[in-house]
Order: C-alpha cells, then sequence, then structure tokens
C-alpha cells in the first residue's frame, strides 16, 4: 500500500515535506552533515543523481543543497553544507541543527542529471562540489556504468573522501591544487572514446577552467555538464530603481541588498530557491535598462540579449531597471 508523507504548504515548499533531523555532525572543519527522515519512517520520493532540496531556514528564506544519499526509495535525505561566513544566515541555521528539530524542504529537484546512454562518465568534484558528484558515484556504482572520479580539495577539508573511496576503488583520484588538477585531467580529457561525458561540481573558476580545458581537446559542448555551488561574495554595488512594468510601482535597491530581496521585501512574490544565481528559478524579464549580470545560469547569448535577469545577484549597470512584474 502506498503512504501518503506529510506535506507542507508555504512559499517555494508546496507540496514539500516536513522531515525530521536525525543525525547531524561535522564531517571535517566547516562543513556538516544532516541526515532528514520521515518522522513516521517511511520511504520518502526517489530522486534523480544529481537532485538537490531546497530547506527552508527562515520564512521566506531558503538555500539548495544536493544530496548525496541512495536515490531510489531512500529512507532517508542526507545533505553536506559548507559554513559560508560571509552568507545570508542559511548555512549557519543549517550548521546549528540538531536531532529532533522538524524542518520544512522541498521534494528533489534536477539540473545535473548523469546521461544515461553515456559510454563513459568522468566526474569532478572541487570542495563542497562533491556532494551531488557522491551521489552520481552511487547511481554508477548501482547500475554498472563506467565512470571515473577526480576529487580536488585542500588538506583536511575533503569531505566524503573516505566514502568515494570505498564506493570507486581505483577509479578515484585526488589532488590538492589546481596544478595537480590539471596534470591529471587534461591527458585523461585529450584521450577519451568517444560518447564520454564530463561533469564537474566546484568553484566557477574551475568549472572554466575544466570547460576550456575540454574544448581545447576537441570536444563538443553539449558533453561538458558543470553545476556551480555559488557565486561567492559579491560586491555590494551601486543604489538603483527598479520599475515594476505592468503597475509602474518603483522599488528602491539599496547598495548592498539585492533585487530579489527588495523585491520580496516589498510584498512582490518572486519563486526562488539558491539565491546564489545557479539555479535560474529567480529569472524575471527586463523591458529596459542595462543588466550587470553576475548569474552562473544564463548564456552568454542570454546575457548578451538584455532582456533576462537573475535578481538574486544581478543588479542594474545603471540607475534604473524596467521589470516584466
Amino acid at each position: 500500500m502506498t503512504m501518503t508523507l506529510e506535506t507542507v504548504a508555504g512559499e517555494g515548499v508546496a507540496g514539500g515535506l516536513a522531515l525530521t533531523v536525525c543525525e547531524a555532525r561535522l564531517l571535517c572543519p566547516g562543513i556538516r552533515h544532516v541526515v532528514l527522515a520521515d518522522p513516521g519512517g517511511r520511504a520518502l520520493p526517489s530522486f534523480t543523481p544529481g537532485s538537490h532540496i531546497a530547506v527552508e531556514w527562515a520564512e521566506g528564506r531558503r538555500n539548495s543543497y544536493s544530496l548525496t544519499g541512495p536515490s531510489l526509495e531512500p529512507d532517508h535525505y542526507a545533505i553536506s553544507v559548507r559554513l559560508d561566513e560571509n552568507g545570508h544566515g542559511g548555512s549557519r541555521w543549517i550548521h546549528d541543527l540538531q536531532p529532533g528539530q522538524t524542518i520544512r524542504v522541498s521534494l528533489p529537484r534536477s539540473a545535473f542529471a548523469p546521461v544515461l546512454n553515456a559510454r563513459h562518465h568522468v566526474l569532478i568534484a572541487g570542495g563542497i562540489g562533491v556532494t551531488p558528484i557522491l551521489s552520481h558515484v552511487r547511481a554508477a556504482v548501482e547500475w554498472g556504468r563506467s565512470f571515473e572520479v577526480v576529487y580536488s580539495f585542500r588538506d583536511r577539508l575533503g569531505a566524503h573522501a573516505d566514502e568515494l573511496a570505498a564506493l570507486c576503488g581505483e577509479r578515484l583520484v585526488t589532488v590538492s591544487t589546481p596544478e595537480e588538477l590539471a596534470g591529471h585531467l587534461v591527458p585523461v580529457l585529450a584521450d577519451q572514446p568517444l560518447g564520454t561525458h564530463v561533469y564537474t561540481c566546484g568553484p566557477a573558476p574551475m568549472i572554466s577552467a575544466v570547460a576550456d580545458w575540454a574544448r581545447d581537446c576537441g570536444w563538443p559542448p553539449g558533453r561538458v555538464h558543470s553545476e556551480a555551488f555559488g557565486a561567492g561574495p559579491l560586491p555590494a554595488g551601486a543604489p538603483f530603481a527598479a520599475k515594476l512594468g505592468r503597475s509602474g510601482m518603483i522599488v528602491p535597491v539599496p547598495s548592498g541588498t539585492s533585487l530579489l530581496e527588495a523585491l520580496l521585501d516589498k510584498g512582490i512574490n518572486v519563486p526562488n530557491l539558491c539565491r546564489q544565481g545557479v539555479c535560474g528559478e529567480c529569472r524575471l524579464s527586463v523591458r529596459g535598462g542595462e543588466i550587470e549580470h553576475r548569474d552562473m545560469f544564463l548564456t552568454d547569448e542570454e546575457k548578451a540579449s538584455g532582456d533576462s535577469i537573475m535578481p538574486c545577484v544581478s543588479r542594474a549597470a545603471g540607475d534604473r531597471l524596467e521589470i516584466e512584474l
């Protein structure tokens, strides 16, 4: 018999889940591992490897985190979260969670799934970017897919390194510097069979470097996949005003405040998840004005067209921006 999990309502988690923290511990300095389960012990919805959930950490505030555990009818969801001292408080909230607390999360979503008909998978993780890669590895082992993993991390900061080693055996290579990464990965990319796909999750400079190396080795763009884990600290930016095209309302956006925050503070509902310019959930259409693009979601062509903005990170390049709201 199929049993219905307890669902919760609310912006961003409508149709989501109310889950209980059953484990919370440090994996390594600055990275906390949290295990969530249904209060009634029922199986949770299955998910595609590379999926994430949005965790609501305050009213109208949520952050997205990759799922690291088993993906088929799991009895728990697991996330590993790096403490961001420069963030808005979401990671600190996660680090303060204790077993027994109940939290609200969205259903899993994926924008970084494995290509099922790929001949071989080259999986590259940088720092906390290991979380979706671990999910990929679990599925690859379970389904007997051909894969190899390169994990770049600094000393003592290799979250899940032991777990990856147990899953991968000789298919795992660890490095600790950009030079070591290039020294190992460039020859790998230069000698891959047709039908191989490469997946990178980590900081933006590493993703850019891997994409450049793949291009130089003749890889078609369709076989190169990536997911960044955030834009990192951004300049406060100059103040500007956003005009809402439908109502004519003017919304001031002070320096240090994102356009998304300014809109939400005015009671204007804008769907959002990651708030880091990665997921694309908060994308808005732009009617007029120049944009200072800071996101990692829009393509170069989309940014050049000037008709879309990710308000969680991007700003007006001038003193006024008109958006389709």
